[in-house]
């Protein structure tokens, strides 16, 4: 499975930096087919995902542990939060967070057709784009790997890999030509995913460095050596085994982030936001089925905007699932399914609805008091036009560049580490070797789709991103449908449909036998009477739900 999934990875490289404009011509090519074809499957995707989260959240399955009946979650809820805090926050936020909104208040967007751009109208339905596309449905998705993974290992004892996760579908897949199949797209959409965040955190890693020096850097010479540079950080860090100090530092950019948006509230149009608070959340839950009813059949201009927008960030968080999820299963042992679902559904959005309101809607207001702040090229210069009208410009310059340096190591390290152990069969602590190709692989990946995009160089990371998001998609149907088959043949709802015979049945023969007057009691009755007479409680399927892969291995290696 490694050598497959890094053949394909040297090959792209490869061809990136021998033909670039091939490389770009045919991702743009597959990127404008996967929208004009199948955003209609991303769309019913994230959709359905979100029903079946919250089905298994709410419902019966719910009170079903993540671990065994007894098991005690590893970190506190205020941990927990806080961690699902850190992955909430990232390169995409602090790019994203300023100039989503302000592109669709200027530019508008279709489900908005009948407003006029740039007008006071126009500010909320942004602010309710830009929240459908980045705060909002991408943790339905993460939070559907992060199920099926974690209930997979934790509650089945399996290996964690996403192929472990469709043993309900087809046993023992983690050993099968499909399963090895889709880790391999695992581990290629984690790359290709995490290359183009790291693209994104280039752009304005060479932005904010132009403005801190005074020194013009546009161009490919330095956004090539910074990667360079920090592609050596990360795989250091990622080899080492050092995990600590990027603990640490994960830890305090996040209270550098936060430290930042609550300095733009206050120092920027206080009032202004407050106010844009509760009317984003109303203008995006009046208007979600107008944005999400956008399709590329109604009309090229419709089409276009799809590809450089919403179906371009449904492909975006797909591929960003296998990565986030796998974090997310980590730290959530022991937790029942509807805490998982409703603190993985609801608090990094929300967390993630602030950030898009203090920051967007200070962009906007910007704007619309003639500072005359605009979005030039991929858009990378709109945080630090942003920072350069409010009070002291130059130390929230170095701030938020050094949030995304950090940003842009720590998500680099963890994504390393995470495709070096799908590659190794689930192991903890993937091999050094392994761990180093996989952080310099990233960093050619990115470096080598940014000049594949030429002059829009956001262009080429994106189109091979959405292609390669594709075959994934289908993977996520299939670990629901998988995580559905295991929760239906969970012990803890096999006994909840024992107590209901029992109870019925019960009740039934209570009322004949003594009216009112009875109560409840076990008491062994004829095998065809009994709660369990019409199931077959010795299909090895219930029987033998439980695998100790620990233990396999560890016989294995005796």
């Amino acid at each position: 499975m490694f050598v497959i999934a890094f053949i394909v990875t040297v090959l792209v490289i490869v061809w990136a930096f021998i033909s670039p404009e091939s490389l770009k011509m045919t991702g743009t090519t597959m990127q404008n087919w996967v929208v004009n074809n199948v955003s209609w499957g991303y769309t019913t995707l994230m959709i359905g995902t979100l029903i079946f989260m919250l089905v298994i959240g709410f419902g019966p399955t719910g009170r079903i542990r993540l671990g065994a009946d007894d098991a005690e979650p590893e970190f506190s809820t205020a941990s927990w939060v806080s961690m699902l805090f850190a992955a909430g926050l990232g390169i995409g936020l602090i790019f994203y967070g300023p100039m989503e909104p302000l592109t669709h208040y200027l530019n508008g967007s279709p489900a908005f057709d009948h407003l006029e751009p740039g007008t006071p109208e126009m500010i909320q339905p942004a602010m309710a784009q830009a929240v459908l596309h980045q705060a909002s449905l991408p943790w339905v998705v993460y939070a559907l790997v992060g199920a099926a993974l974690a209930y997979s290992s934790y509650r089945r004892g399996r290996l964690p890999l996403i192929s472990a996760a469709f043993e309900p579908v087809f046993p023992d897949g983690s050993n099968r030509i499909l399963g090895k199949i889709i880790d391999v797209f695992s581990v290629l959409v984690t790359l290709f995913g995490t290359a183009t965040s790291l693209g994104v955190g280039a752009l304005q890693i060479r932005t904010g460095t132009s403005i801190v020096t005074g020194r013009d850097l546009e161009g490919n010479t330095f956004t090539v050596i910074a990667m360079s540079v920090l592609t050596v950080l990360f795989v250091l860090s990622a080899v080492s085994g050092v995990k600590t100090g990027i603990r640490l530092l994960s830890n305090a950019n996040m209270f550098l982030v936060i430290g930042i948006g609550v300095f733009v509230l206050v120092a920027g149009p206080t009032v202004f936001l407050l106010d844009l608070i509760p009317g984003t959340l109303l203008a995006f839950w009046d208007s979600f089925a107008s944005m999400m009813a956008v399709t590329p059949t109604t009309g090229a201009e419709e089409a276009e905007w799809l590809t450089s927008w919403t179906t371009l960030f449904w492909a975006w968080w797909i591929s960003w699932s296998p990565f986030v999820g796998t974090f997310i299963a980590k730290i959530s042992k022991g937790r029942t399914l509807r805490e998982f679902v409703t603190v993985v559904l609801f608090v990094p959005s929300g967390i993630s609805i602030l950030w898009f309101v203090i920051m967007g809607g200070t962009t906007i207001w910007q704007n619309q008091n003639g500072t005359g702040i605009s979005i030039e090229g991929s858009g990378e210069n709109v945080l630090f036009d942003m920072f350069a009208e409010l009070p002291f410009s130059p130390v929230m310059t170095i701030a938020g560049l050094l949030a995304i340096i950090i940003f842009f190591v720590t998500a680099a390290d963890s994504s390393t580490n995470v495709m070096g152990s799908m590659s190794q069969s689930g192991r903890p602590l993937p091999s050094a070797p392994v761990t180093l190709v996989w952080g310099i692989s990233l960093g050619l990946v990115s470096i080598a789709l940014l000049l594949a995009g030429g002059r829009d160089a956001l262009s080429g990371l994106q189109s091979i991103m959405v292609a390669m998001s594709l075959p994934f998609s289908v993977i996520l149907v299939g670990l629901a449908v998988s995580l559905g088959k295991d929760l239906f043949n969970d012990p803890a709802m096999i006994r909840l449909r024992y107590a209901r015979v029992a109870i019925r049945r019960g009740v039934k023969a209570g009322i004949e036998e003594h009216g009112d007057d009875f109560v409840f009691d076990v008491t062994e009755v004829d095998e065809a009477e009994g709660a369990g007479a019409e199931f077959d409680s010795e299909n090895p399927a219930h029987t033998e739900w439980y695998t100790d892969v620990a233990t396999e291995d560890k016989e294995k290696t005796e």
